[in-house]
């Protein structure tokens, strides 16, 4: 799943996985600091640049970008292992990242996630009081070259309404495990 910094994307994906026990999540790498509530080795491996560099020279990662001055990798050894064993996993990924994982795995279902408006998307992003100005900018700009990138995925869902967009989005998954 693929959205703009603030779509929801964190929010559906932790309610998805309540529900669905079975699918285990990709824990990305990543350099930035931690944010409120977040836990490590939960929603993020917290590792400094020289470690990130370092793993992403070994080829240690599945995809790797730079986004928002800060570096977020996916591990390779837990997908693979996960694939290996039949497991469904869910990979809470940039756009670019998607299409990485598209050629790897022509068969993966892509899901982008996208806030009613790029206005809606500021008010969601102001809320949150983590960004500086200069930050929001950035990651204002990023949500407009995401989604223009959305066409490429499988499934849009527009999150205008909370139980709504997750509802699609089970409706989503109940569909592809049925078809795969």
């Amino acid at each position: 799943m693929s959205a703009p910094s603030g779509a929801g994307k964190t929010t559906l994906l932790n309610r998805l996985l309540a529900d669905f026990p079975d699918i285990a999540r990709s824990v990305s790498c990543t350099t930035r600091a931690p944010r409120a509530g977040e836990q490590a080795g939960v929603d993020y491996v917290f590792i400094d640049e020289k470690t990130f560099r370092d793993m992403a020279q070994n080829d240690l990662f599945f995809e790797w970008e730079e986004v928002h001055s800060s570096f977020y990798g996916t591990p390779k050894g837990p997908l693979i292992e996960r694939r290996a064993q039949g497991r469904d996993t869910v990979l809470d990924i940039d756009t670019r990242g998607a299409m990485s994982l598209r050629r790897a795995y022509p068969d993966a279902c892509l899901i982008f996630l996208k806030p009613p408006s790029i206005e809606a998307l500021e008010t969601r992003l102001k809320a949150r009081r983590t960004e500086a100005p200069e930050a929001l900018k950035r990651r204002l700009e990023n949500a407009r070259r995401e989604m223009a990138e959305q066409d490429r995925f499988d499934y849009v869902i527009i999150n205008d309404n909370i139980d709504r967009a997750y509802q699609e989005l089970r409706n989503i998954v109940d569909k592809v495990r049925r078809h795969s």
